[in-house]
Parts: C-alpha cells; sequence; structure tokens
C-alpha cells in the first residue's frame, strides 16, 4: 500500500491537459504539477503561468485550486489519466487530464539562423516603458524602409501571438527577407513593456506607437506603420497626423467602435443559432447602450429589455465594462472623419471571412474617405479570416485549429506594394 501511494503520487507531477466542453465550444487547459510554484495555462484564452494549488492524497485524488478565477478541480488517478470535475461559477463540467500537452503545428513560425540582424530595443511613452525587437535586414542603411507593427485590441505581445500563431513574427520574417526592416514591441503593461492598461485608451496606444516611430525617425528616414485590427485603426490615425509616411491596414477597423461592436455580436449571435426576433432585439438593447455611453447619460439597465435570460446578464455585464476608459473611448472611435487628411499611401486588406471586421463596410470607408492617391491599395482578400488564415467560416474558434498563421499570399502583397513605393 506504502509503494501503490508513492507511486500515485509521483504520476501526479509533470505536465497534465484535457479539454473542457464549454457550450459545445472545446477550452484547452494544460496543468504544469511539478515544483514549488506549480501552474496552470489555458492555451485558447492567451492564458500562461496562472498560479495553482495543488493537494494529494495516498489514495490517488488530488485537488487543485485556481484562486485567481475561482475554480476548482478534483480528479482520480487512474494509472494513465487523471478523470475529474473542474468547477467554476456554480457549473462543474467533467474534464479529464492526459499527460504531457498537445503540440500545435506552426509551419510559418520564423527558425533561426535568420539572414537579418535583430536588436533588443526600448522606447518611452510618458510613463510607460515598451520593449521590442528591432529587425534589420542585410545592408540596411537610413535609407531602408522601416515600419512599426501595432498589435490588435487586448494586450498581446511583440509577436501578437495567440494559440501559438506568432503573426507580426512571420510579417517580420518576410518582410526583412525582402529588405525591409520592422520594430515589433510588447504592448504596455504585457511582456517586458510597463504601463497604466486600465485608465489607457486606444489614444494612449497611439501614441505608445507614436513613440516607437520617433526612435525609428533616429536611424531611418522612410517610416511606415502596420497595424493589425485596431491596430490598423491606429495606423490610420498616425497616417491623419502626418506621422506615418506610408501605412499598412490589417483588417483595420475604420467605421465607429460601436457599429463593430454591434456587427460582431450580430454575426456571432446568428452563428449560434439564436432567432431573427431575438438577434434584432439584443442589438436594438445593445446599441442604446452604447448610445448613452456616447453621449453621458445614464445606461438603461438590462431590466427594460423584453431579452432570455443569457442575453440579459450579457447586457449587464456590458454596461459594467463600459465604465471603463478604454471601452468608452473605443466605442465612440470612428476613423472615417480623418480619412480626409491622409495624403501618404495606405494599404488596406480584409478577408471575406473575417467576423470580427467587417470587410464590406470598412474597406467601403475608405474607397469613399481617402483621397486619391494612385499608390494606395485597398482589397478583398477571398477565403480568409480577420488573422488572415485560409479558413472554412471565419469563426474565432477556427483559428487555433488552422496551421497556417497567415496567408503566404497577404505576405506577398505586402512586400509587393512596399517594394514599390
Amino acid at each position: 500500500m506504502l509503494l501503490g501511494a508513492v507511486f500515485s503520487a509521483s504520476a501526479q507531477t509533470g505536465t497534465w491537459s484535457g479539454k473542457l466542453d464549454v457550450q459545445g465550444s472545446k477550452l484547452s487547459l494544460v496543468f504544469h504539477l511539478d515544483g514549488e510554484n506549480p501552474t496552470m495555462d489555458s492555451p485558447d484564452q492567451g492564458a500562461k503561468g496562472i498560479p495553482i494549488d495543488v493537494t494529494r492524497s495516498a489514495s490517488g485524488s488530488i485537488t487543485i485550486k485556481v484562486p485567481s478565477i475561482g475554480a476548482t478541480y478534483e480528479g482520480l488517478w487512474l494509472i494513465k489519466q487523471i478523470a475529474g470535475t473542474f468547477k467554476q461559477m456554480g457549473a462543474s463540467m467533467p474534464l479529464t487530464l492526459m499527460p504531457g500537452e498537445e503540440k500545435l503545428n506552426r509551419p510559418q513560425t520564423p527558425r533561426g539562423p535568420f539572414p537579418y540582424a535583430q536588436e533588443e530595443v526600448s522606447f518611452t511613452n510618458g510613463e510607460a516603458i515598451l520593449k521590442g525587437t528591432l529587425v534589420l535586414p542585410e545592408g540596411c542603411t537610413r535609407n531602408t524602409p522601416v515600419l512599426i507593427m501595432v498589435t490588435g485590441s487586448g494586450l498581446q505581445n511583440r509577436d501578437e501571438e495567440i494559440y501559438e500563431h506568432k503573426p507580426f513574427a512571420v510579417i517580420a520574417d518576410a518582410l526583412a527577407r525582402a529588405g525591409i526592416a520592422t520594430l515589433r514591441y510588447d504592448d504596455r503593461g504585457f511582456g517586458e513593456s510597463t504601463g497604466d492598461v486600465i485608465n489607457c485608451t486606444t489614444e494612449d496606444l497611439k501614441n505608445d506607437a507614436l513613440a516607437g516611430i520617433r526612435l525609428l525617425r533616429e536611424r531611418f528616414d522612410k517610416v511606415g506603420a502596420v497595424g493589425h485590427s485596431e491596430g490598423g485603426t491606429i495606423a490610420l490615425m498616425l497616417a491623419a497626423e502626418k506621422k506615418a509616411d506610408f501605412i499598412v491596414s490589417l483588417a483595420g477597423m475604420v467605421v465607429s467602435g460601436k457599429e463593430t461592436l454591434l456587427w460582431q455580436n450580430r454575426i456571432a449571435l446568428m452563428a449560434k443559432g439564436v432567432p431573427a426576433e431575438t438577434v434584432d432585439n439584443y442589438c436594438q438593447a445593445l446599441g442604446e447602450t452604447f448610445d448613452a455611453c456616447i453621449a453621458g447619460t445614464p445606461i438603461p439597465s438590462a431590466s427594460k429589455y423584453d431579452l432570455p435570460t443569457a442575453l440579459a446578464q450579457n447586457l449587464s455585464a456590458i454596461s459594467l465594462q463600459l465604465q471603463t476608459p478604454y471601452l468608452k473611448y473605443f466605442v465612440a472611435l470612428d476613423a472615417r472623419p480623418l480619412l480626409g487628411s491622409i495624403t501618404c499611401p495606405v494599404m488596406a486588406l480584409n478577408g471575406t471571412k473575417d467576423t470580427q471586421v467587417d470587410p464590406e463596410s470598412n474597406l467601403g470607408a475608405l474607397r469613399n474617405g481617402l483621397p486619391v492617391n494612385a499608390k494606395n491599395q485597398v482589397e478583398t482578400i477571398e477565403g480568409v479570416n480577420h488573422m488572415f488564415q485560409h479558413c472554412q467560416t471565419g469563426a474565432t474558434t477556427e483559428y487555433r485549429d488552422i496551421e497556417e498563421t497567415i496567408s503566404p499570399e497577404v505576405l506577398e502583397k505586402m512586400v509587393q506594394w512596399l517594394s514599390g513605393l
């Protein structure tokens, strides 16, 4: 019996992983049970190193507590697996853990040796210290074109990493091989960068990028910006302020944050099979909530609307989020009035299967609002999603399972356009 107890305890070490079924969607969890500071990862949510508390018994049972999210896992070691239940916020879900961790295939991730140089750099915007990687192609001079790379919404590292995809690293590698330099950096308050993320807005994030541009102008004569999603909006803001010599907007938001969020919610609810009348009612309630936020008037209570319980709870949660400086600014943000001030060359690409930024309304706004410039290129890319991966539906749930990080066609278009400036 003593031998069995020792064997069970030692078997519950190392890395174990499994998938939760959350309302039909699979959510991967990875537990690292070794050492004095065990942790949990949620790869599908981009969360790593979450502290956990682990308790083992001689009978082979294990209890894992995740204090930061109020979750608990109770399992029993069964030689080749740990079978148990994951509990959070009153919900209980079965979760079976297997030894090891699923390794995702990411064939486009750059691997050395590289035919270009890389420098670690830092720059500041007020109290924010931004840490990044400057990629210098072979034979780099002051005349080499360079772009600052601006990530989309949410805290992300310099590679804009999601589900082990590293799109900014892939783009930087492709551009460097074509003789184009880049600077990519960890978002404020994330990775190696510091800075306030509680009170910041898109304007602050734009100024972070501007600080990077100032650094680049010390070494380069031709400085541009490439931004993805909200980063594309920031690139347009920089261009309107005459701070960038050329820009690339990848699935950039041009219409207002309000319109974008309404469109996202409508698309998501329709994909889940919610009845059209319910979708319309919810989007009307959501629109009125956004309008109140923009106008600075009291936000209506979710109880005012005849909505299913789940949607009413979701509306209440959004109402709370609208009290944050970031979302208050975001819903009112609209790049269309800025377009007439943009005189530098603009490349703007959107995928036809993008379910986060509507390609039709956003590219249409650019075509209508940008001054005529023979160097502008505004184009939809057939069959790719918001991340510019070839996909089936464009749903965000596909991102992780697709091996392609970014369409080679998109990389080639960017290289050709930038090389022709």
